[in-house]
């Protein structure tokens, strides 16, 4: 059973379990589970890894998969992550900027010093939340939508997502941890501010 967290005639936000795939036309793959669910059709709109939890946004209709996908595609839609990094920035909060290639023969993302064929920009920024001698919680806002940003952006500044052995963090570094937890879009039909999550935390907030 998929949590629900808001339904209307036009769109759908759910809770993507880790594990998931949020895209697919297999059984498991989260639009099948969430068709089942509502019985009815749903369009996806965005992705997350398989193995990030948290909110997504899905068109209940094609008219609304358009116009959100219109709205994501202008950066007008606000995402923000929780995640838990191997070391703490030297800042506690700053912004992040560089030319990501994804190789998918390797299913992997690198950041490279020059545009080429598939080369695309990638910025997001961050602030920190919390740090334990373990780990340290950061609150990121993507301002690209590139795979596997997030975890590529902090890896190559020598701050891999706990957990995440794909992009270099030591194996006893714990679990992994990432999260979708804010959304905030504008609702195709009318035109209304939707927002859902957490906003307390929210970039820019003191």
């Amino acid at each position: 059973m998929i949590d629900i967290i808001y339904k209307d005639s036009a769109l759908c936000v759910c809770f993507k379990p880790r594990g998931v795939l949020s895209e697919g036309e297999g059984e498991d793959c989260l639009p099948s589970l969430l068709s089942r669910t509502l019985a009815s059709a749903v369009y996806p709109v965005h992705r997350l890894d398989k193995d990030t939890e948290g909110l997504m946004v899905f068109a209940l209709t094609k008219e609304a998969a358009a116009d959100l996908s219109r709205q994501i595609a202008e950066g007008s839609v606000e995402k923000e992550y929780e995640a838990n990094i191997t070391r703490a920035p030297h800042e506690p909060s700053g912004k992040f900027c560089d030319l990501l290639f994804y190789d998918r023969q390797r299913g992997r993302s690198y950041v490279v010093d020059r545009q080429r064929k598939g080369v695309k920009d990638a910025s997001l920024e961050y602030k920190v939340l919390s740090t334990e001698p373990c780990c340290t919680r950061v609150r990121v806002r993507l301002l690209t939508g590139r795979t596997h940003q997030i975890r590529v952006q902090f890896a190559s500044r020598g701050m891999p997502l706990c957990g995440d052995r794909r992009y270099g963090a030591p194996k006893e570094s714990g679990e992994f941890y990432l999260r979708s937890c804010y959304l905030k879009f504008k609702h195709p039909k009318d035109g209304k501010v939707m927002e859902f999550g957490d906003s307390e935390n929210k970039i820019g907030n003191n």
